[in-house]
């Protein structure tokens, strides 16, 4: 076999691999979003069309024959599916924004003193994100319960504030700041708070922007918690809200689709512009060597 023989069998080879794996790729992406596919175009149906092209599963039941919005309109106007929406962004954002604050203040702590037990306290934070949220659940209700904070915004807020993992990230973001940097503003007569604000925080644009997506999701998909903490309409966060659908002796499907729809659809949408720093942040602030 002659050298160019050989390389033309060498590549048709490597193009067979590739089609192999590009068509396993779409075997598992199809499988993947078919169900997306199918909750999303349910949402566009009225429960008996749905029951009705359900079994057996064609193609056609990817595909509305009647469109609507109805579903759309009724999470809305007749299930008020906006309130739980305006709570969980409230919730959300203030937790970010006072979040954001104490936890990179103590991963700043962590990163830039020495002081004493500094190691036993970081290995408590560090303790903290392991223990699972069910193990807590009942001592924090007992605790909010005494201060009276049941059902009421602070039993919302309070406990997600400080989170381990978020001081672990900013930790190791500030470690790898040099200290002769905070050294040199120190001589120069800055304050720590003109250190931490004007120099550190700048520095660390995409933990910042990690650290609030990791807040907003967790906040997004909360559920054990606000089913605890908060009890009336009013308080309702998103995923709580969706448990509505499902009344004592049915379900409501094709609204329960759309309400599915429209949470998540919101932070893909957020998320999707920022995925690049919510990436770099994360690897920026990984383990070290």
């Amino acid at each position: 076999m002659s050298f160019v023989s050989y390389c033309n069998l060498a590549k048709a080879k490597e193009i067979a691999l590739k089609i192999i794996l590009y068509m396993v790729l779409a075997i598992i992406a199809a499988a993947t979003l078919a169900p997306l596919i199918w909750a999303f175009s349910s949402s566009f149906r009225n429960d008996a069309e749905i029951f009705g092209t359900v079994s057996p599963f064609t193609i056609k039941s990817l595909i509305p024959q009647n469109p609507t919005l109805q579903s759309y309109i009724n999470i809305f106007t007749v299930r008020a599916f906006y309130r739980p929406i305006f709570n969980t962004f409230f919730v959300a954002v203030l937790n970010i924004i006072v979040g954001i604050l104490l936890n990179a203040l103590s991963g700043f702590a962590f990163a830039k003193f020495n002081f004493r037990f500094k190691t036993v306290l970081f290995m408590i934070v560090m303790i903290s994100v392991m223990v699972p949220f069910e193990a807590i659940a009942i001592p924090l209700y007992f605790l909010i319960n005494f201060f009276r904070w049941v059902d009421t915004y602070y039993a919302l807020l309070m406990p997600a504030f400080a989170n381990g993992l978020l001081i672990f990230l900013f930790k190791q973001f500030f470690e790898d700041i040099p200290d002769s940097l905070v050294e040199s503003a120190r001589i120069d007569g800055a304050k720590w708070r003109r250190i931490f604000f004007q120099i550190m925080l700048p520095l660390s644009v995409p933990v910042l922007i990690s650290a609030s997506l990791m807040i907003f999701i967790s906040q997004w998909e909360a559920f054990m918690w606000p089913l605890i903490a908060a009890r009336s309409k009013s308080l309702k966060m998103i995923q709580v809200a969706l448990t509505d659908f499902r009344l004592e002796h049915m379900t409501l499907w094709s609204e329960l689709f759309a309400a599915s729809i429209v949470t998540a659809v919101i932070p893909t949408l957020l998320l999707l512009p920022f995925q690049k720093y919510f990436i770099r942040g994360i690897a920026a602030s990984g383990m070290k060597e």
